[in-house]
C-alpha cells in the first residue's frame, strides 16, 4: 500500500536520466503554482474570509513545507531549515508531525511577508534539486516516491488555490476578476440521454504502475445491478428548471440536515448565483458574469444535488458505476490548461461526455476505505485515511484540475454542505 500511495518502484531507466526527469517534473509543477499567482496583487495574497477557505500566501508556503518535512529533512544530509518557525505556521494538518497554526486565523497573520515566502519557496527548490539529483542516496527510490506525492498534493493545492480564491474575491462588493479569461464558444448543450451499463460483479479500483493515491487502493470486486448513466451533468438551465418549480422550498425532496442547512442559511440559488431584473449572473474568477445555460451547474453542494435529484425522480450514481463508466472514455475535457477556470458547455461528439474536467461529480458513496485498506503510520498516513468519516466521494475533476493530475479511479471527497469547488453532478437511474 505505501508504495501505491506514492506511485511504484523506481523504474530501470539510467539514474542521471531518471533525476533529470523528475527534476523536470518537480520544477514545471512549481512554476505553474507561481504562474496562477502571477495576477495577484499583494494585498491578494493574506486574505481569507472563511475558514475552509486559505489565503494564497499560506497555499504558496505549505507547498514547500511539504518538500522540507517529508523529503529535505529527513534524507538531505546536513540540510538546515529556512525559519525553524514555519514548521508550525505551514503545517496544515499533521498530528503527527507537530502542532500547526489554526486553520481559521491563517489570514490573520501578517507576516512572513509574501517577498518572504517566496524566498522560502526558491530556498526549497534549491535543496530539492540537490537532493533529486543525488541518485546514488541510498534512498533514493523513496525519495522519488515522496517526490511524486508531493507534486501530486501540490496540484491539489494548485486547484485550491484558485477555488479560495473565487470564494474570497467574491465575499469583496467589488467583486473583483482574478484575471482577463477568455468567453467560452456559444455551445448548445446536447440533449440528455440515457447510456446503460451491465451490472454484476465488476472490479474498481487502481491497478496501474504509475502513481495513484492509496485511497484508490486496493483494486477489489463490487456487486451493482443493471443501470442507466446520464449522457452529461446536469446543466445551468436545468437547475434554474429546479429552482422556478419551487425546489428551495420543498422540504419533501431535502435530507434532514439538508434541510436545516437551507432554512438556517435561507437558501434559494447556489452558492455565486444571483438574479436581478429575471436575469441570472454568478460571481467567475473573471468577475461578475450572466449564467450559461448550457453549462454544467456548479458550486452545488451534495445536498442540492440530492434534492435535484430526487425531484428528476432519479439518483445519483454510486462511485463505482461512475468509475465504471468513466473506464471507457479518454480522459478528455476542460481542465485548467485551457485557461477558462469555468465550466463550459460541451463540445464534445460522444455518447458519454464531460466525464472529466469542468466540475467534480458527487456520486451518492460515503467515504470510506476500500476492502483491504489499511492506512500506513505517521504524516503519510495521515493524508487521506484520517478523512474516512462523514464525508462524500466526487470524481472526475474539474475546470480548475491540472490535466495529468486525474485518473478514473480518483476518489475526491468533501463535506456534503461544501460547494465551493467546482462541484456539479450528473444523474443515474435504475434499469
Amino acid at each position: 500500500m505505501i508504495n501505491r500511495l506514492y506511485g511504484q518502484e523506481r523504474s530501470s531507466a539510467a539514474p542521471d536520466i531518471q533525476a533529470v526527469a523528475i527534476l523536470a517534473q518537480y520544477q514545471q509543477v512549481r512554476q505553474q503554482s507561481e504562474r496562477l499567482s502571477g495576477p495577484l496583487e499583494v494585498e491578494d495574497y493574506g486574505i481569507q474570509t472563511a475558514a475552509f477557505a486559505s489565503p494564497p500566501k499560506w497555499h504558496l508556503a505549505h507547498t514547500s513545507w511539504f518538500y522540507e518535512t517529508l523529503l529535505l529533512k529527513p534524507y538531505l544530509q546536513g540540510y538546515r531549515e529556512y525559519a525553524p518557525e514555519f514548521a508550525m505556521l505551514f503545517n496544515s494538518y499533521y498530528d503527527t508531525v507537530g502542532a500547526y497554526h489554526p486553520r481559521p486565523e491563517r489570514g490573520l497573520l501578517s507576516r512572513p511577508t509574501v517577498q518572504e515566502v517566496y524566498g522560502y519557496r526558491a530556498f526549497i527548490d534549491e535543496h530539492m534539486a540537490a537532493l533529486l539529483g543525488d541518485t546514488g542516496h541510498p534512498q533514493y527510490a523513496e525519495i522519488e516516491r515522496r517526490t511524486h506525492l508531493g507534486l501530486n498534493h501540490e496540484q491539489q493545492h494548485q486547484e485550491l488555490f484558485l477555488t479560495d480564491l473565487k470564494y474570497n474575491f467574491a465575499y469583496n462588493p467589488l467583486r473583483p476578476a482574478y484575471a482577463e479569461l477568455p468567453a467560452p464558444a456559444q455551445t448548445k448543450t446536447p440533449p440528455l440521454s440515457w447510456l446503460a451499463f451491465e451490472g454484476g460483479l465488476h472490479s474498481i479500483g487502481y491497478n496501474g504502475e504509475a502513481f495513484c493515491y492509496d485511497n484508490e487502493t486496493p483494486r477489489h470486486q463490487v456487486y451493482i445491478n443493471n443501470y442507466r448513466l446520464a449522457s452529461r451533468p446536469v446543466t445551468n438551465a436545468e437547475f434554474m428548471e429546479f429552482i422556478v418549480n419551487g425546489g428551495y422550498k420543498n422540504p419533501d425532496l431535502w435530507l434532514s440536515d439538508a434541510w436545516e442547512m437551507v432554512r438556517q442559511q435561507n437558501l434559494q440559488a447556489p452558492l455565486y448565483w444571483q438574479q436581478q431584473d429575471g436575469q441570472w449572473s454568478h460571481m467567475t474568477l473573471a468577475g461578475m458574469r450572466p449564467i450559461d445555460p448550457h453549462a454544467p451547474a456548479s458550486h452545488i453542494n451534495y445536498f442540492e444535488a440530492s434534492a435535484y435529484a430526487r425531484w428528476a425522480d432519479k439518483r445519483l450514481p454510486t462511485e463505482a458505476e461512475w468509475e465504471l463508466a468513466a473506464a471507457t472514455v479518454p480522459i478528455e475535457g476542460n481542465f485548467v490548461e485551457d485557461g477558462y477556470l469555468q465550466p463550459v458547455a460541451s463540445a464534445q461528439n460522444t455518447p458519454l461526455q464531460q466525464m472529466f474536467g469542468d466540475v467534480w461529480e458527487w456520486t451518492q458513496s460515503p467515504y470510506t476505505p476500500y476492502p483491504g485498506y489499511r492506512q500506513a503510520h505517521g504524516p503519510l498516513g495521515e493524508y487521506n485515511g484520517k478523512f474516512m468519516s462523514s464525508q462524500m466521494v466526487l470524481r472526475g475533476g474539474s475546470c480548475a484540475t491540472p490535466r495529468g493530475h486525474l485518473r478514473s479511479t480518483y476518489r475526491n471527497f468533501f463535506y456534503p454542505h461544501e460547494s465551493w469547488q467546482f462541484s456539479g453532478f450528473r444523474l443515474a437511474e435504475d434499469a
